[in-house]
Order: structure tokens, then sequence, then C-alpha cells
């Protein structure tokens, strides 16, 4: 496996699905494991054996749109659940964002828990094993999750499963999290096209921090849509972020200068903290730069995140940053009033010809079982049934024409009894390159292996035709430009990456963290601006970062890996 690259994202797998939150159940909660007979015969005509209920706890999104009569007790998945493992979920609870994790408080307290319910962070998985509230699944997982669940895990070379594992124990089945790649530089290759502009002769869409600033004077003089108030570069306020492909900042220039903002890491056997390294002053004094002789736009620190979006849309800006899927959602307004408007996707390298990246945490959510509860198989069976045999089953589908239903119209994967995902650390690219083999004539869209990648196929071809819409547009750009260049990079090697520390919360960061962080987002401001200098005032940041208990953080995480 190329250890370079690979993620996960929720739109590309067929049954993969967001995860989030909602309101509360109505529905009575029986007693935990409570039997129940079931009468009657299964469709096959024998005999049904008895069932058993589960009580969950279930993290829900607001305004999660179902078909008429469904809820999230009671819908589609949970139904097929029922009938595939004999089983009665009833919803303990339901909540989104923090009421859920005050549900999931309150719970912990009581030391009472649901029979499995998702826990959003490792300090709340480690609380609830130092309260001997949750099962070892170790055994369980091992005896009954397919195969197939096991080498999606397996393909984060342990990364998944060591980060739920305590003493030795496994005590959580783990939600997947496969890094999200590179912030990646979209430029309007229609308006190159128009100025003659000639950057990438190579032809590996890797490209320089200078051919970005060339790039960047030349919309501005030449204004190729004669708009007002033309701007080269905007970013958001924060101009950093802590994921690595972050939409309207600056990390893609950072990373090419060998800085990782807002991330903990080691060197040389030393915790530290990305933002405060030379590095990171270097890049700050370059944007600086821009600010000074006219390309960073002029507003920066006060622009909002609609006001940049409205800056691309409106032809007063044509370079951006982020993922590899904001034409899906964001760079398609611009195709929304200028439908000749075509963007190109870019990486800036560094000086040694490589595109620095750093990995995410390997997980992303832990689904947990109570100690108390008698069936803890029945979450790898409920695993095994969404992460492997609806993915990779038709006739599941086919049996269960709800469920197809809910898949082809995007019902949101919260409706699912577990709202993580598991993937493969290569899904991404593994979906892109089966999508690529139609467009290519290799097979047909039919032949495609998952539903939305049937979808996404149909909707490319028929933009490659001439006959597309916003759609058609959106998917092109997002999945031949974005998802192809990091295809491109990863069989290539040309990724650098950095694997960070992800700790636990500390103490001093419960009570300080949120202070440093607001620090850092003014000074940098401050700095870019010209309202402090760089050189200074980067010194006296670090020196503040420290004396306000960045140190102390820095301290305690480093007896946390001791």
């Amino acid at each position: 496996m190329n250890k370079g690259f690979i993620f996960k994202l929720t739109e590309i797998a067929a049954v993969s699905l967001l995860l989030s939150m909602t309101g509360c159940s109505s529905k009575e909660t029986p007693t935990n494991t409570q039997e129940k007979e079931t009468a009657g015969s299964s469709e096959e005509g024998t005999t049904a054996a008895s069932a058993y209920t589960v009580s969950m706890g279930r993290q829900t999104l607001q305004n999660v749109t179902f078909p008429d009569g469904d809820t999230y007790e009671d819908n589609a998945y949970i139904r097929m659940a029922e009938k595939e493992l004999n089983i009665d979920i009833i919803d303990e609870f339901e909540a989104n964002g923090d009421d859920y994790d005050r549900q999931v408080s309150l719970a912990l307290s009581a030391g009472e828990i649901p029979d499995i319910m998702k826990v959003v962070s490792l300090d709340e998985l480690q609380e609830l094993y130092e309260n001997d509230l949750i099962a070892d699944l170790t055994d369980v997982y091992e005896e009954y999750a397919s195969d197939y669940l096991k080498s999606l895990y397996d393909s984060y070379e342990g990364r998944a499963i060591a980060n739920v594992t305590i003493d030795g124990k496994m005590m959580a089945l783990p939600g997947t999290n496969g890094d999200a790649g590179p912030s990646i530089v979209w430029i309007r290759s229609d308006w190159m096209e128009q100025l003659g502009l000639s950057i990438d002769e190579d032809n590996d869409n890797c490209i320089t921090i200078e051919d970005l600033e060339m790039v960047a004077k030349e919309f501005m003089d030449k204004n190729p849509e004669n708009a007002e108030n033309v701007v080269g570069i905007a970013f958001a306020p924060w101009l950093t972020s802590s994921d690595p492909d972050g939409t309207f900042s600056m990390n893609s220039i950072a990373y090419a200068l060998g800085a990782f903002p807002k991330t903990w890491m080691e060197k040389d056997g030393t915790v530290i903290y990305g933002s405060t390294t030379e590095e990171m002053k270097q890049a700050l004094t370059l944007v600086s730069g821009w600010f000074q002789n006219g390309i960073l736009d002029p507003q920066v620190g006060t622009r909002t995140w609609d006001d940049i979006t409205a800056l691309l849309a409106n032809g007063q800006c044509g370079i951006t940053f982020g993922t590899w899927h904001i034409p899906d959602w964001l760079l398609n307004n611009v195709y929304a009033l200028n439908n000749n408007a075509v963007f190109e996707a870019y990486t800036l390298m560094d000086a040694n010809g490589k595109v620095n990246c750093k990995h995410n945490d390997a997980t992303s959510g832990y689904i947990v079982v109570s100690k108390e509860f008698e069936h803890p198989e029945v979450a790898i069976q409920i695993a095994n049934l969404f992460y492997d045999e609806l993915v990779n089953s038709r006739e599941l589908l086919e049996e269960y024409p709800e469920v197809a239903d809910y898949v082809a119209n995007g019902v949101d994967g919260s409706s699912r009894p577990f709202n993580i995902e598991v993937n493969s650390y290569t899904s991404l690219l593994d979906d892109y390159a089966n999508l690529k083999q139609c467009l290519n004539g290799e097979i047909t869209v039919d032949e495609v292996k998952t539903s939305e990648q049937r979808s996404n196929a149909t909707s490319i071809l028929a933009y490659l035709e001439g006959n597309g819409d916003a759609t058609g547009w959106s998917k092109y750009h997002s999945r031949s430009k974005g998802v192809e260049l990091i295809q491109s990079l990863t069989e290539n090697d040309q990724f650098n990456w950095l694997t960070p520390v992800f700790p636990q919360t500390t103490p001093t960061m419960e009570t300080n963290l949120a202070n440093l962080d607001k620090l850092e987002e003014e000074s940098f401001i401050k700095m870019v601006t010209g309202e402090i200098d760089v050189e200074s005032g980067f010194e006296q940041f670090v020196t503040s970062w420290n004396d306000q208990g960045g140190a102390q953080i820095i301290k305690e995480i480093s007896e946390q890996l001791q």
C-alpha cells in the first residue's frame, strides 16, 4: 500500500454519509437487554428466533429530511438492521452538538449508559474506561468482524485500532478518518488562457510560490472580467487552520515553507507547536509582503467567509485555496453567475519539489458498548452490515428498496445506527480509479461499483458532452481535477508527510487553550497587516504564548507520550 495518501470523504463511498446530530426521542425505552418474543414467520417461511432490544445513544443532525413518517428511531436503515439481525433498536436518547455531549456526560455521571452509544472524544472514551462502564471488544471483534471490515481498519496500518486500545484491550469500535489532502490552489484557468499566462511547464500541477505571485499580479493588473475592487489573494480572518486542507487559509503557503500551523508535533524527540516555529515566521513574513505590495486583500482580517465567496463569484478574485471538494459546495457559486468559468487545481511545492502535508488523526468518533450489555457482538454485526455488506452487495439493496432510495437520495448517514464512517484509507482514490475507468470508456456507467459514483459518472459525462449542468461542472472539477491531482501526487511519490501528535485534552488546554488560540489569531493578523513588525512581533507572540500556558501544555503532552 502506498503510505503517502488516501482519504475518506463521505460523499465518495456509495453509502458513506456524514456524521452529526439532532433532537430527542419520544419512544419509550425498555430496560437494557429486555427480551421479547417475535411471533410469526420470516419471509423465507422459517420461524423467527427470539429477538432482544438494543438501547442506543444517538448523535444526530439538525434538520435532516426523512421520507414521510421516518424518524431517527424508525427509518429504512434501522428497519433493515432490525430485520437482518433480529433485534429491536430503541433510542435511549437523541441529541446533536453540545446537547449530545451533555447527554453522554449525564449518563457517565449516573454510571448507566445505553447498550451502545457514540462518544465524540478520546477523553470521553478514557473516562468511560476508567469508570469500568464499557465492554472490552477485543474478543468479539476478532470473532465476529468480517474480513472486509478488518481490512478497512488494517489499511490504517494499526493507527485506528491503536487509538481505541487501552491497556492492551480494544474498548471501542472506531470511526475512521482518512487524510484530507493538501489545501489545493484553485486558479481560474479560463482567465489564464485569456491572458496567455503559462505556468507548470512539466504538467504535474505542482507550482511554486513565485508562480502563484505572478498569476495573482496578472489577474489584478489585467482584470479579465472588468470587475471593481479586484483582489489578488484573499484569506479568512483566522489565516491558518488545524485542518491540512483549510479552505480560505494560508496553510498551503505555510506548508510549502515547512511550517505546520495549529499542529502539535515532535521534532528531534521534543514536542513543539507548529505555529511557534521559525518556518511559521517565514510564512508570515511572506504574506505580510503580499499585503504591502497589494497582492493580498486589503480587507484581510475583516472579510467573512461569505465575503470571500462573493469575491470569487463576482469575478473580483480568481485564486482561492481549499480542499478537493470545494467545487461541489463553494466554487459552484462562481459557475452559477458565469457558466464559462473554469478552474484548474494546483499544489504548492517546497524548495525540494515536494508537497508537504500532514496526516489526520486516524479516528473520528467511537462506538462503545455497555459492560452490562449481554450481546456486545451486535455492535460488530451492525458494523459488518453497514460498512461491508451494504457497500459491497447490490443484492442487499435490491432486497431493501427503501434503503436503495435512501442511498440514491442522499438521506443523511446519521440516520444509520452508527453515525461514524468506516472506510479504507485508500477509499477516495479507489473510488476515483473506478470512476476514471468509466470516464475513459473502459467500463459502462452501469458497471461502476457504487451508486454514488454511477451518479457522478453520469453527471460528468453529460458535462463533457456539452449537456451538463451545475452538478456536472462541480463533479468534474472536484473529481477529475481535485482527486485526479491527489492521485497523481500519490503515484509520483510527491507527498512529504508529517504525522502530528494527537494528544488527549490536558488540564491546561481546558483552561488556557481558547485564549491561546485568540492570541495567535490576533497576533498573526497584526503581523500580516503591518500593525506590528513580523520580526519583533513573532518573538513577542512566542514568548506570550509560552507564558500564558503554551509551555505547560507542551509539558503535559510530553508526559502523556511518556
